[in-house]
């Protein structure tokens, strides 16, 4: 999220939060003597502590799904080091973004590590928050024995006897993953007290895993890829029709939608036209694109990285402000949509891989250039592209990649991207 986003439509919440915040920190000013006597009035001895601390706003809740907890509709992404960013845990506390989201490889693990320095600081937390990590297996299969021990280190690491949900899937593409194996592993796990409930993430094939998980009783949430991008898809609105039937749990990632090679928060004609429009509605076009998908009322949350106090303000004045997206508004987030599909990756990835089976890493690649123009990610895109096999990196630049270009429905240049991609993560 870039510095437009900032300071646009903070000033009502801010108003509220600058003196929410301070309150901690004001000193207690005795009361007044009364003039010539020497004496203090005869006052509440309360009156001044509550006019010193305002109540800081609050993030709403829904529920998820079947679980029957309540969560706080913002969720906090914390795919980056929580250990020097205490600051950033302390003040989402405070405001009721009480959802966050780890995984056991975020920060180098240095994620996991500063939510422990957190609840070390204050164990009391705890029972407030509803904490999820996946295990982020990549290469080879996900078995119960690798899922185990990934869950072990992450609790060691958080400092907590216990996670509220685990994903042993983080990014899960392919349904045929979700093996009995897995399903028994995680009903062990429950019973153990080590894992409250059960799911997995997915920003691949989404329509196929979202269907798929509808149809098994073990599944209790999902965080999936959707956006207002992904929200156009037909199979997409049936397959999250399907796990709200089922009464699973939804939360959105990539809510911002953000393209293959955009770096810059305003680089086209149509890029300038969404940021017009809603700023004069009064917000950015991220606080949009989070409201968009949050009147949708089968997703409990959206889960926004948010690495500074700013970008959570931000964030949680787009979630506070109960202006509601307009027809105008939303028909403003289609009409970007279409007009800068090209430079959008949706995850279809089954396409790409059914004309390349050689080589199913189309999808992947686009992702982790996304990561490294549109997020400024390089050390992390560069380790993800370093993960696919050596055999298949050395032979991209080789490939044709005419056919998953006809058949892509976002009409990416592929070949051109895998090139830009090679040349700068490999």
């Amino acid at each position: 999220m870039k510095e437009k986003q900032h300071s646009i439509n903070r000033r009502n919440f801010l108003k509220t939060m600058g003196a929410a915040g301070l309150a901690p920190y004001l000193i207690r000013v005795p009361a007044k003597a009364s003039a010539g006597t020497g004496e203090t009035k005869n006052t509440d001895p309360n009156a001044a502590e509550k006019t010193q601390k305002p109540k800081i706003p609050q993030m709403p809740r829904r529920k998820l799904g079947k679980t029957g907890v309540e969560v706080s509709c913002l969720s906090l992404g914390g795919d980056f080091s929580f250990i020097d960013k205490q600051i950033v845990l302390i003040k989402a506390f405070e405001t009721g973004v009480t959802y966050w989201d780890t995984a056991h490889n975020y920060g180098g693990g240095n994620a996991e590590l500063g939510i422990g320095k957190y609840l070390t600081k204050d164990p009391n937390a705890r029972k407030k928050l509803f904490i999820v990590s996946k295990s982020a297996i990549f290469g080879g299969p996900i078995t119960a024995d690798k899922v185990e021990e990934r869950l072990q280190t992450s609790l060691e690491r958080m400092n907590t006897k216990y996670v509220d949900l685990y994903y042993a899937f983080h990014g899960l593409s392919d349904p045929a993953q979700l093996t009995d194996e897995i399903k028994q592993w995680a009903k062990s796990a429950k019973k153990r007290n080590l894992i409250r409930f059960f799911g997995f993430s997915t920003h691949q094939n989404m329509a196929a895993c979202l269907a798929a998980a509808a149809g098994l009783d073990w599944i209790d949430a999902i965080t999936t890829l959707y956006n207002f991008r992904v929200m156009q898809d037909p199979k997409m609105q049936a397959a999250i029709e399907a796990c709200h039937k089922a009464g699973i749990g939804l939360t959105a990632m990539k809510a911002f939608s953000r393209g293959v090679r955009r770096l810059q928060p305003v680089e086209t004609e149509q890029d300038k036209k969404l940021l017009d429009h809603f700023q004069k509605r009064g917000f950015t076009e991220e606080q949009a694109k989070i409201k968009v998908v949050l009147q949708d009322k089968r997703f409990s949350a959206v889960s926004v990285g948010m690495q500074n106090i700013s970008l959570l303000n931000t964030n949680v004045d787009a979630v506070l402000n109960k202006t509601k997206l307009t027809k105008a508004d939303i028909e403003a987030l289609k009409e970007y949509a279409r007009a800068t599909c090209s430079g959008y990756c949706a995850g279809c990835a089954y396409i790409c891989n059914s004309v390349l089976p050689d080589t199913p890493y189309v999808s992947n690649i686009m992702r982790y250039l996304m990561y490294y123009n549109s997020y400024g990610q390089h050390d992390k895109a560069r380790e993800l592209f370093s993960q696919i096999p050596g055999n298949v990196r050395n032979r991209l630049l080789s490939i044709d990649y005419r056919l998953a270009e006809t058949n892509c429905p976002q009409h990416l240049p592929i070949a051109e991207l895998v090139a830009e991609a090679v040349s700068k993560l490999a």
